[in-house]
């Protein structure tokens, strides 16, 4: 709710900072590259890897395009290209090799390989991206052995990076197995399955530092190349096909918004569960509670999915219960995430977090977790109302820039580690506990609160007896 439906007007991002056309002032253009007040704005795919390419007395300021380049050309062929542009430049191929240019030029490419397998290491699951980073370095190595050991510090390191992650990915399949089975119906089940969070966990500072835990744990896995996937289009300039012929890899992204809407139905069935008015009222204050804190860490997704499980129907319609409830923190807090305004007072507090977290002087204060959705609908939104390519055939570089600027921040907030330490106990609760399918939450809400008018009344019925088996 309350989230643009449409793509048709450009003005909707205008917000960009730049207009998807190509300006009319005064351009100059180097090789390709057509620039305006000193800033890259356009440029041939040609020209923008000739950029990319680091020389005896240059490196690229900007090593993020690779993320945009990836919209237009798949990584093996991107990293083949920049690999014989070197060898070439720098005559890597001539049998005596120029042994002090080189020692100039090592340092650099072996940064640049550097950069590109600590940013996106999933890029590296391919063969051809090794040989081609192989390559590179046997060409080198031959003037100055240091090289030998850069190489294979770097793919040692590659290859911990990539086992972390495929073991995320195993760890999040197991758990979203693990769930899958566990829709419970209100009251089918024996009261030894209706464990309730306040018998694990009755602290909300403590369960807002382990929803945090879980957070930071699924975003680190979450990788930038995995944006470009969710995203990938036809270049208009190939209508024929995908930049990316193989299947998305985009199940981390997937994984993160799953448990988004797990941590929403579990707020919704803790609510819901509990026979006693006092009792709900009770877990709703704790929510509230649990969910400033939230806001008080920077841990926005985890507010909002609270937010939005007790704005759930099933809960919002108990009004027995919230009048037991204190609900001036609670309007406070859905203030903070209100939709009008494209999130305006959210994305002030967004932005309040993200220069705490510049300044910040410990891992507590460098917390920045971001209401994810929203920040997919962004990137997506720019993705889609700007052009990929401009009239004259260019790609589009200040689009690219702003994109690579809302995921390398995004970057940057995903590598913090967690300060708070961990309960196990806590952490499986959230991953594990049973949780209503909608249907069950609205008999849940039945049960407590009897059906106010024929429509609820009917509902009821009817969910009574596909449910509960009961006429």
């Amino acid at each position: 709710e309350g989230m643009p439906q449409t793509l048709s007007s450009t003005s909707m991002f205008t917000p960009c900072g730049f207009s998807p056309h190509l300006h009319t002032s005064k351009e100059d253009e180097q090789g390709g590259l057509i620039f305006q007040d000193g800033n890259l704005t356009s440029a041939s795919l040609d020209a923008l890897i000739q950029h990319l390419i680091p020389t005896t007395d240059y490196y690229p300021e900007v090593s993020n395009p690779q993320y945009n380049k990836q919209l237009f050309i798949e990584p093996h062929e991107l990293l083949s290209r920049v690999c014989h542009k070197c060898i070439e430049q720098q005559r890597l191929d001539d049998p005596v090799l120029d042994k002090a240019r080189i020692r100039k030029f090592g340092p650099k490419i072996l940064q640049l390989l550097t950069e590109w397998t600590e940013t996106f290491p999933y890029d590296f699951q391919e063969e051809l991206m090794i040989g081609h980073l192989k390559d590179m370095i046997h060409r080198i190595a031959p003037c100055d052995e240091a090289y030998w050991k850069k190489m294979n510090q770097l793919l040692q390191t590659l290859n911990q990076k990539l086992a972390t992650l495929s073991h995320g990915q195993e760890g999040i399949v197991k758990i979203s197995a693990a769930v899958s089975d566990k829709l419970v119906a209100f009251k089918s089940k024996p009261p030894s399955i209706q464990r309730e969070i306040l018998s694990v966990c009755s602290d909300p500072y403590t369960l807002a530092q382990q929803l945090t835990h879980v957070e930071l744990e699924r975003l680190s896995h979450i990788g930038p190349e995995e944006f470009v996937q969710a995203f990938v289009h036809k270049d208009p300039l190939d209508g024929t096909k995908t930049c990316f012929s193989e299947q998305k890899k985009t199940s981390n992204l997937e994984a993160y918004v799953k448990w988004f809407n797990r941590l929403c139905y579990l707020v919704a069935t803790e609510i819901c569960m509990p026979a006693k008015k006092k009792q709900r009222a009770q877990v709703i204050e704790f929510f509230i509670d649990v969910a400033r804190e939230c806001f008080n860490i920077g841990n926005f997704n985890s507010l909002m999915a609270i937010i939005s499980g007790m704005n759930m129907s099933p809960v919002s319609r108990l009004k027995k219960t919230w009048s037991k409830v204190k609900t001036a923190k609670f309007f406070i807090l859905e203030h903070q995430m209100d939709p009008t305004g494209n999130f305006y007072n959210y994305r002030t507090a967004l932005r309040g977090a993200a220069h705490r977290s510049l300044t910040a002087h410990s891992n507590r204060e460098k917390i920045v977790i971001p209401f994810f959705s929203l920040l997919i609908k962004d990137i997506y939104f720019l993705n889609e109302g700007c052009a990929n390519r401009l009239p004259n055939g260019h790609v589009n570089f200040e689009k690219f820039l702003e994109l690579a600027k809302q995921v390398g921040e995004f970057i940057t907030w995903k590598q913090v580690e967690c300060p708070f330490e961990q309960d196990p106990n806590i952490i499986h609760y959230l991953h594990t506990a049973p949780i209503f399918t909608e249907d069950g939450l609205y008999l849940a809400s039945y049960e407590s609160e009897s059906p106010e008018n024929q429509t609820e009344k009917d509902r009821w019925k009817s969910l009574r007896s596909t449910i509960l088996g009961k006429t």
